[in-house]
């Protein structure tokens, strides 16, 4: 050794200085970092970087207990950490696992306790060198070792190094029962979320819904907490959310689950037939009226009603059904006497009711009367950590219906979660039923269901009529007036009266043609 480093061996004041560093070091690393493996790894080359406590280790107990093994190190090769295991007992490691306590070895070359099966002592400095084995105790029991290799011919004291390695090896264990801590909290609220997970899914499903979003159990836990009201609820929400199956799961949680159900589109039905659809009417009413017939209201008498669309309601409608919720009495066309029902009434619509009250086309005492309980059901892009399982549900109903076997990959079902979808879950499904009829591979991936997407333009398929029209693959979502009478009428021409593909030629599935030219075209369907 030089002068220089004599004097610094001598100087207590340095080493004072070099064990404040490395706490200093090893503390402020563990209060940012609660992984145990880096603060116990830097622990190790600080021991070593600092204090010239070498080939330092931390064995820890296997399971179940009877044997240690290295689980952190520093300045041992990996053949060396794995030499390191040691049943209980066996040499001066297996005895500090064993027994808890502190043995120093002063010297190794002349202990027999010393086993020597990590390092080979070519390797280790010529002079005498010492063993130091400390327990890593959590409460009172010893679950690993700090060991490490010590140059005696140093001018430092013993019992200042024992010191040390003491206070680590007390960190050491805090650290660890700490990790164990966290682990076994993060094990039990995942094994708990899991069950909540199960549970919530199995809510949803009892229902038809899918999915677990906040946004959409927050709209079913409105909805469960006044099922067993009476007033009216009124579905809020874009068109394509899936207001029925809301409207459905109100009934089926509510004491009337029992009692029959009724849906009806009001955009669907013409102006002229709408008294005689909601009401009945009696025989001899109107011309063809051969027998008398129970409305709407009188078939869901004891249970629900479900009026989808309300907003396309009439005014003079408006005004009857306004009496009949007061009331809770219909009269059929063509009679003179009430009928008395006991019906709820649920109602869903796309549109700003408000604004309609203020335009004039809505009345606003039948708003208020409707908007008692309000419920808004989240769009698609509210909820896209549900789209992976609406895609799978879509895809597997697809394929078992069209008796097909298409798959996408993940990265197909991620670039599905990235879309806007402004149609919602009605224009997931279409899209997803589209993908199953015209694709040609089993597999689709990301790149492969572009064209697939409303955004993107292609040909119809082989084998449709040539002089018909490009259309998109999949139409950007419209509103029912999307399409004139004409234009489903020409479609229809050229299809030769198949509805399916008059409707694939418009982008359209069968079901968005058949609404749209009952809309258009009064009571006739396809």
């Amino acid at each position: 050794m030089t002068e220089t480093s004599d004097r610094i061996d001598n100087a207590p004041a340095f080493w004072r200085a070099q064990e404040m560093l490395l706490l200093q070091q090893v503390t402020a690393l563990a209060g940012r970092d609660f992984a145990a493996e880096r603060v116990l790894r830097e622990m190790l080359h600080l021991l070593s970087e600092l204090l010239g406590l070498n080939r330092g280790r931390i064995v820890l107990l296997d399971e179940p207990g009877t044997t240690g093994s290295i689980a952190y190190a520093y300045g041992l090769t990996d053949d060396e950490v794995r030499r390191g295991r040691y049943a209980l007992d066996e040499g001066v490691t297996g005895r500090v696992l064993a027994r808890g306590q502190l043995m120093i070895i002063q010297d190794i070359d002349n202990d027999p306790l010393f086993l020597g099966r990590m390092v080979e002592r070519k390797h280790l400095p010529a002079g005498p060198v010492s063993f130091i084995a400390l327990p890593i105790q959590t409460g009172h029991r010893t679950i690993g070792v700090l060991a490490c290799h010590r140059i005696r011919t140093r001018a430092r004291s013993l019992a200042d190094d024992v010191t040390i390695l003491r206070i680590l090896a007390t960190l050491a264990g805090q650290m660890l029962h700490l990790e164990q801590h966290l682990r076994e909290k993060t094990e039990a609220l995942e094994q708990r979320n899991a069950l909540l997970s199960r549970a919530l899914e199995s809510r949803t499903s009892r229902y038809g819904i899918i999915g677990s979003a906040p946004q959409l159990l927050g709209a079913l836990a409105e909805l469960e907490r006044v099922a067993d009201a009476t007033a009216s609820v009124l579905l809020l929400g874009e068109s394509g959310t899936g207001k029925e199956l809301f409207a459905r799961a109100l009934h089926l949680s509510s004491p009337r689950r029992d009692r029959p159900f009724i849906r009806v589109n009001c955009a669907a039905i013409p102006d002229t037939l709408f008294e005689s659809e909601l009401f009945g009417y009696e025989r001899g009413a109107f011309t063809g009226a051969q027998s008398g017939r129970a409305g709407w209201f009188e078939q869901a008498d004891g249970g629900t009603i479900f009026l989808d669309e309300i907003g396309e309601l009439p005014l003079a409608m408006q005004t009857k059904l306004l009496r009949t919720l007061q009331e809770g009495t219909i009269t059929r066309l063509g009679a003179t006497r009430e009928i008395r029902i006991d019906v709820r009434l649920v109602a869903a619509t796309n549109r700003d009711l408000e604004g309609e009250v203020a335009a004039g086309h809505f009345r606003q005492d039948l708003f208020y009367r409707l908007n008692v309980i309000p419920i808004r059901l989240p769009s698609l892009a509210e909820r896209r950590s549900d789209i992976p399982a609406l895609v799978l549900h879509f895809l597997n109903h697809a394929n078992q219906v069209n008796q097909r076997n298409l798959s996408l990959t993940a990265d197909a079902i991620k670039r599905l979660q990235r879309h806007s979808w402004p149609g919602n879950i009605r224009e997931l499904a279409n899209v997803i039923e589209r993908m199953v009829l015209l694709a040609d591979h089993s597999s689709l991936g990301a790149q492969d269901i572009e064209r697939y997407l409303p955004s993107a333009e292609q040909p119809l398929p082989a084998g449709s009529e040539s002089d018909w029209p490009a259309q998109p693959i999949v139409r950007p979502y419209a509103r029912v007036e999307s399409h004139s009478a004409e234009v489903l009428r020409v479609a229809l021409e050229r299809s030769g009266g198949n509805k399916s593909r008059a409707a694939q030629s418009l982008g359209l599935t069968a079901r968005q043609f058949n609404y749209r030219w009952q809309k258009l075209n009064g009571a006739d369907s396809l």
